[in-house]
């Protein structure tokens, strides 16, 4: 039986203590897989944290030069290059409020100018940049909902659409005369529709696989055909039971779905001259891509004899794109080793300087029986002889699932002793579109189940200690971490909670708008509309019943699991004098400040380490 480790041995005195290699993690610098300007592919843009905190930069791939782009406390990741390269846009918030205006600045450094003067502050709802100067830009506040302003070039925007129910920009047409809209006019925030319209809003074609939110079947759009004159648009389905492509021409209404015989959930773009489809292809929390050739069969449905495999390495693809000479980059990694760039060329795109994070140790797949199906979750151990304290780390979303992928939180808990295990839980994405759909109506309570099951089988297998498990999570990981704390007061010892729900009706009152509709989809309506399973599915409605000592923290700034919600709920354990922790934090729905982000995940391994009990002897 393995005990947990307080980490490296203090060095003798006089010598400075090593940086372990759970913090390296953190601090090693990484980058994102880098976009690039379609008319001027040698003009990259790309997220790092070389300077300690996540910001964008700009890459000349011809001169090799690379500059820092922007600079702020809190940091910057939303942001994208127009098709010619000139102008790099990002969306500027307050300290991570996710609320604010897109700016934009020169390609090779310059002033930040706004981006669309007139279009007013709001959370984002989606971006699209045309060829020719149009911007598409979407917006939501609470008190719009979803509006959308197309500007034309030189011109002032234009508001073009307006609904309560959520919905977003989609893309531009290479020329600028159509746009796609992704809308749930219908009310079912899981499933959307799309919309193809003029710039100025008038209507070109609708396809609603919802039938006006009588199915759950939802679309997605994944991108106009890059090629001049030609109106394809290329959107996600699920009619056969999980994610796959199809070619929709809303000029002429004609459909071809892409019978790819891929088990899992597939995502596709176009390749740069419009005559191939790059495939990303998910199943048992891995990925691989494939290449999908078009031709000239009439509209319909066409086979995998056009697939060919991308040759990349097991593990996770966590993001890729087709490069005008055909080539593929890619952003690979996994469990155990740290995320790289890589090319199909064979060489390494993007190389951050200075140090390598350490790697981890690899996965190994659980299939458990649960009341709802089998259920996949991910194990990591350290070395030694099971049973071991033991944490499950649940994911946020819901819809999310984790995969063979490099993370560091995990690999901070093994190297302290802990086996980590992780649950895609029914609601979790990548096993088909039943197992995200059961997720209504008991919400949290429907993934505990799944949680529970997997506990117990990691028990009674000898991998978990009963007396030594932690239950911790992010955002919805945070949420069913009070949730799970107070329905199974008797399945954890101590519980560590990241931005979570706590209060879940005050939380809707005070959140974003989008999130509001997901919720209403969620519980079936309103909490005035559905007060008992709002009740149910509620963290505070348990509080009184926690006993295990618990961590929560939370951002000051945060839109999504908003700080009095938090407030309500630690009110309401200090009341009882039940034994807790706070920590607030100056930013938003988590950080992306190296130094902050290692300051809490230390702050959450010391205190499971002080309130789980000591091994039994032998």
């Amino acid at each position: 039986m393995t005990e947990p480790s307080a980490g490296s041995a203090p060095p003798p005195e006089g010598q400075a203590s090593p940086v372990p290699d759970w913090e390296k993690r953190f601090r090693a610098p990484r980058v994102s897989l880098p976009q690039w300007a379609e008319d001027a592919p040698d003009r990259s843009l790309f997220i790092s944290n070389v300077t300690g905190t996540f910001e964008l930069y700009a890459w000349d791939r011809s001169s090799g030069k690379q500059r820092q782009a922007t600079e702020r406390p809190n940091g910057t990741v939303h942001g994208g290059l127009s098709p010619d390269g000139e102008w790099i846009w990002w969306f500027a918030d307050t300290d991570g409020d996710e609320f604010g205006v897109w700016l934009r600045q020169p390609f090779h450094g310059g002033p930040d100018e706004p981006a669309v003067p007139g279009v007013e502050a709001s959370y984002p709802a989606g971006l699209a940049l045309g060829r020719d100067g149009t911007v598409a830009i979407g917006r939501t506040t609470e008190e719009d909902g979803t509006t959308i302003h197309v500007a034309p070039p030189g011109g002032e925007p234009v508001e073009i659409y307006r609904h309560r129910q959520s919905a977003g920009v989609g893309d531009l047409s290479w020329d600028g005369t159509l746009l796609a809209i992704e809308h749930t006019e219908h009310g079912d925030a899981m499933h959307s529709a799309v919309r193809v319209t003029r710039p100025d809003g008038t209507l070109v074609a609708e396809l609603d696989d919802t039938e006006g939110g009588t199915r759950e079947l939802g679309l997605s759009v994944l991108g106009f055909a890059p090629v001049a004159g030609d109106s394809r648009l290329l959107v996600g389905h699920q009619r056969r039971g999980r994610w796959e492509p199809m070619i929709w021409d809303p000029l002429t209404g004609a459909v071809t779905e892409l019978d790819l015989g891929l088990p899992g959930d597939t995502h596709a773009q176009w390749y740069h001259d419009g005559g191939a489809l790059l495939i990303s292809h998910a199943y048992r929390a891995r990925s691989e891509l494939w290449r999908y050739e078009l031709g000239g069969a009439p509209a319909g449905e066409w086979g995998n004899d056009r697939l060919n495999r991308v040759d990349t390495p097991a593990g996770t693809i966590s993001g890729a794109t087709a490069r005008p000479d055909g080539t593929v980059e890619f952003l690979w990694s996994s469990a155990a080793e740290p995320p790289q760039v890589r090319s199909t060329t064979g060489d390494l795109v993007l190389q951050p300087p200075g140090l390598r994070a350490p790697a981890s140790v690899p996965i190994s797949d659980l299939w458990v029986d649960g009341p709802g199906g089998t259920i996949h979750a991910l194990l990591q151990k350290p070395a030694g002889e099971g049973p071991f304290p033991t944490v499950f780390d649940i994911h946020g979303g819901p819809t999310a699932h984790d995969t063979d992928a490099f993370a560091a939180g995990p690999a901070a808990w093994v190297d302290h002793g802990f086996a980590v295990v992780r649950v895609n839980y029914r609601g979790s994405t990548g096993y088909g579109r039943a197992w995200t759909d059961a997720l209504k109506h008991r919400i949290g309570l429907i993934e505990l189940e799944d949680i529970a099951a997997v506990r117990d089988w990691c028990v009674a297998n000898k991998v978990a200690d009963p007396e030594r498990l932690v239950l911790t999570g992010g955002s919805w990981g945070g949420y069913l971490t009070l949730l799970g704390l107070g329905t199974q007061p008797d399945a954890w010892t101590v519980g560590v909670a990241a931005v979570p729900v706590a209060d879940y009706v005050t939380a809707y009152h005070d959140e974003m708008e989008a999130l509001k509709a997901l919720d209403r989809t969620l519980l079936g309506g309103t909490p005035e509309e559905q007060p008992e399973r709002w009740r149910a599915s509620s963290p505070i409605t348990y509080v009184d019943e926690v006993r295990a000592p618990v961590h929560i923290s939370a951002g000051m700034n945060d839109p999504r699991c908003p700080i009095r919600q938090i407030e309500n709920y630690v009110e309401r354990l200090g009341a009882r004098g039940a034994e807790h922790e706070v920590y607030r934090y100056d930013a938003g729905h988590g950080s992306l400040v190296v130094e902050e982000r290692i300051k809490q995940v230390a702050m959450e391994i010391r205190f499971a380490l002080r309130h789980l009990p000591a091994p039994p002897a032998g």
